[in-house]
Parts: structure tokens; sequence; C-alpha cells
């Protein structure tokens, strides 16, 4: 029996108490499984019905259609699952039809929309549903459908909540001045959380075109990070176009790469977009038996995005500014040793010249002019440092010698000195572009923790491609180690995590020990990766 919650008869005097508190019951909270549990509860209680349940279609799907009076119990109209709170006769829990006998069945509604429906089973007595039970529960499902819109309406504000908290997180984390790849984790990290997601990846530009997985956060191993989907890919082109892709299941559909789908089903692939520019994608993927995403989760997944990809454009400014400012001081300091430093160090040299040549004892001009040959060496040291300073990163040949040469003169700005370096084997010709990037962002996270942390007066820089790794394979290894005040009981150097994840990823590991102080002193940061 289907009854509407609209106008009709009026329930009986002695009632009207019981459904009072009944409706008091129904509207005091805004949790909406506790608001459906008491919407049974009550309706169980009013009709004196052994059974009572409420199905649910509207927070999986919006603008659900109402079920026709023949279709009873069936999963929903669109053959969509809907989720059951409460209890059902034993053998109907699941879909498919029911007999009509012993059934009351009153929809619910919100502002004209279909929510649900209420279902009552058998009569305590044994009899039929009455005229007063239908009253009851019409008027019940007339507050039902208020106490449920509020409810919907509260976990709609604490969803956007949770996103709005998110984006915040991002921008924070973007803009912090910390490490990039961090950062971009982070990004990764709070799309797969927000969204309900298996995995959340972040996809940017590579170099050789297409995009390239930069940060994974996922609930199983992945060996994502670092690949690349080329350009010709189907995805790859609708991301770079700006265009955002829904994809219901990801292992089946033939766009995706079959390597990372495996075990994916709903999928979001977003474009971080931001004044026209294409900035990469965030990709979210719930697992293959998961439920799709809904209109809202799509929009507030797309408004994430794009504050993420607003952010990502605002930390890009930040950093040029931050290496145009480095840049400035360096061309600073060329021009002062070239203008100042190797004009004394040339006059001095001058002096001592004269004063060799007035000298009497050989054995003071022989010291003296030791002393010249040294000023010598020491103003082509000079001269060959003002070179580096003055050049650019575009300058440089991609080589790994030259790029950790690059790393270690940007950070002799900061460290107020040059770390020493030492390179063992073929650097340039063995170690992989990947393995190669990698090793680079790692250097710059130990010089950058050293300068932050150490208070190190020297640091030595070691790659050595001659070593063997836990399981014996070739690798290079990168030793960046300080005389500084090592690492506090108990706590880990910032980065230090980051590094060991970086390495993992590659097949590789990274430590720390104690560093080149003397007795031990000071830290010494190990990250090792096969070719």
């Amino acid at each position: 029996m289907s009854v509407e919650p609209g106008p009709g008869g009026t329930p009986h005097p002695d009632d009207v108490p019981r459904l009072l508190e009944a409706m008091r019951a129904v509207g005091s909270g805004l949790q909406l499984r506790s608001t459906l549990e008491r919407i049974c509860e009550t309706a169980a209680d009013l009709a004196d019905a052994r059974y009572a349940a409420v199905g649910l279609v509207a927070e999986y799907e919006e603008g659900a259609a109402e079920p026709g009076p023949d279709e009873r119990l069936r999963e929903d109209p669109g053959g969509r699952p809907v989720r059951w709170i409460g209890r059902l006769p034993p053998g109907h829990e699941g879909p498919g039809p029911v007999p009509a006998s012993g059934f009351l069945r009153a929809p619910i509604r919100v502002q004209g929309e279909w929510l649900g429906t209420f279902c009552l089973a058998e009569k305590r007595d044994g009899g039929p549903f009455g005229d007063h039970d239908l009253d009851m529960v019409r008027v019940l499902a007339r507050e039902a459908g208020v106490a449920l819109g509020h409810a919907r309406l509260y976990e709609a504000a604490k969803r956007r909540e949770r996103w709005i908290d998110g984006s915040v997180a991002v921008t924070t984390a973007l803009l912090s001045g910390g490490d990039a790849d961090e950062a971009l984790q982070v990004v990764a990290e709070q799309a797969r959380r927000l969204s309900d997601s298996a995995a959340g990846l972040v996809l940017l530009p590579a170099a050789q075109g297409g995009l390239e997985i930069v940060a994974v956060a996922s609930e199983r191993p992945s060996g994502a990070l670092g690949l690349v989907v080329p350009p010709e890919n189907a995805m790859a082109g609708h991301i770079l176009a700006g265009e955002a892709v829904f994809v219901e299941d990801a292992a089946s559909d033939p766009r995706m790469l079959s390597d990372l789908a495996r075990g994916y089903g709903p999928t979001l692939l977003l474009p971080l977009q931001s004044g026209g520019r294409v900035l990469g994608s965030l990709v979210m993927a719930r697992a293959g038996d998961a439920r799709p995403f809904t209109d809202v989760e799509r929009t507030l997944a797309t408004q994430f995005a794009s504050q993420a990809a607003l952010a990502l454009m605002m930390a890009e400014a930040q950093r040029d500014r931050e290496r145009l400012a480095v840049f400035e001081d360096r061309d600073r300091i060329a021009r002062d040793l070239h203008d100042l430093v190797i004009q004394r160090l040339f006059a001095t040299g001058m002096l001592l010249e004269s004063a060799q040549r007035r000298s009497v004892l050989p054995e003071v001009r022989q010291g003296v002019g030791k002393a010249v040959d040294e000023l010598d060496v020491t103003i082509q040291e000079i001269r060959t440092a003002i070179f580096a300073l003055q050049q650019g990163p575009a300058e440089f040949p991609a080589g790994l010698r030259t790029r950790v040469l690059r790393e270690i003169n940007m950070a002799a700005v900061p460290l107020g000195f040059k770390p020493s370096h030492r390179f063992v084997g073929p650097v340039d010709t063995v170690v992989g572009e990947l393995t190669a990037k990698n090793l680079i962002a790692a250097l710059r996270e130990a010089l950058s923790n050293a300068f932050r942390h150490a208070e190190a007066s020297r640091i030595d820089v070691t790659v050595d491609v001659t070593a063997r790794l836990a399981d014996e394979r070739p690798g290079v290894r990168l030793t960046v180690a300080d005389d500084g005040v090592g690492i506090p009981e108990g706590g880990r150097r910032s980065g230090l995590r980051n590094l060991k994840r970086r390495a993992e990823s590659l097949g590789g590991d990274s430590w720390y020990g104690p560093g080149s102080g003397q007795e031990g002193g000071g830290t010494s940061v190990v990250w090792e990766a096969p070719y």
C-alpha cells in the first residue's frame, strides 16, 4: 500500500501526543544516518510495525525520479543502489519486488524532490495497516522530509568546509617556500582524502611532451612516480586542452594507461588551470567497486583543482622572484670580487714583487716569490668563481656533473662558503635522466637542510657511480656530510622523509648518520638509487 504525505486524514486524538513527540525526535538532529534511524524507529512505533526501513537514493544521485506504484522495493528507477537503513523482513534485504500485502510504503519529499521511501511491514497484531497508521505516517513523512532536507544541508556544509580546509592546506604548502615536490605531495594527499579516493596524483607537463606524474598519494604501493603519459594519449590531449574528463571505470576505459588504471573505478581527471594557462592535471581515482562521483563532488573537486592551480601559479611566481633575488645577489658578489678583492690582491702582489727585488737575502726573496705565486693562483680561482656566478642556469649543459656543480654554487650564496665536491666514476654517462633529476632534487634538499639546521662550517658532497645497492645492483650514491650540530635526539631534520620516499620510488634508499666533524660530529645524509 502506497500513500502520499499530502493533506488528508487527521490522526486520532489519542495519537496526537505520540505524534508530536515523534516529530520532535525526527527533527532533533542533523547527522544524516542518525536522523534516518530515528525515522525508522518512530515510524515503526507509531504504526506498531515489526519492520521499518528507509531507502535513500538522493545522496548518491541528484534529481532522482520517484518510483511508480508497481516498483515497490526495486533498487531504484535507474538501477542505482539504494542505501537501506533500518530493518526489512527476512529475505527482502536486497533489491527485487516483494508482495504488497502487509506493507505500508510512503514517499519522502523535500521541495517536491523525491529523496527516499518509508517501508513498514507486518503489524505486530497480525492485522492490516489502518487509516490511523496511514494518517500518522503521512504526517511523519512530511516532517521527515524537512528533517532530511536539513540533514542534507548540514552534510553539504560540512563537506564544503572539508574541501575549503583542504584548499587552505594546499595553498599554505605551495606558498611556504619549502620543497616544491613535498608541496605537490600535499596536493595529491589532500585530493585523495577529500574525494574519498584510493589514489590522488599530480601531473605536470613533461620536457619531452605529455604529462609526467610528479606526486602520488595511494592506499597501495605505487610505481607511478616519474612515469610520463605520452602526448598522443587521448587523456593527455584533453587535459592539456583544459578539459575535465570523468571516467566511470578506469580499468576498462581504453583511453587510460592500463598499468596505471588497473584496479581503479570512477576517476576524475581535472586540469590544473589558471588564467587560461594549463599547469598540469589532478587525478582522483576511486577503487573499482566504489560508488561513482556525484555532481556535487565533481563540482567541489573542480573548484579544488582551480584553487590548487592558482596556488601553484603563485608559488611559481614566488620562486621566480626568489631566483631573481639570488641572481641579483650573485651579480653583486661577482662585481665586488672583481672590482674590490681582485684589485686589492693584485696591488698586494705588486708590493710583494717590489719588496722581493729590494731584498738582499736569498731565503727572503724565495719566500716572497712563493707568496706572489700563491696570490696569482688565488686571483685565478676568484676569476673562475666570478665566471660561475655570472652564468645563468640555461648556460650550463645538461650533464649530471654540471648540474651538481650548479646546485653547489647556488648553495654557496646563503651558506657563506662553497661546499667541497668529489665525483667517483663516469657520472655523466651511466646515470639515467629520471635518477639524475631525483638526485639533483635530493642534493638541493640536503643542502637546504644543512643551511637551515646544521650551523656547519664545512660541507662535503660526493657523487659515486661505482656504488652497489643493498641488493647488489649498480647504482649512484649521493653523500652530503657536514660538521654541524647534528640531529637532536628524537628529532628528524625536515625533508629526510621526502628524501627516503623519493629514493624508494626508484628502488633505492636514503638514510643519515654521523657527519664529517671531529669525533663523528655533524650529519651525513646518504641517498642512493639504481641508474
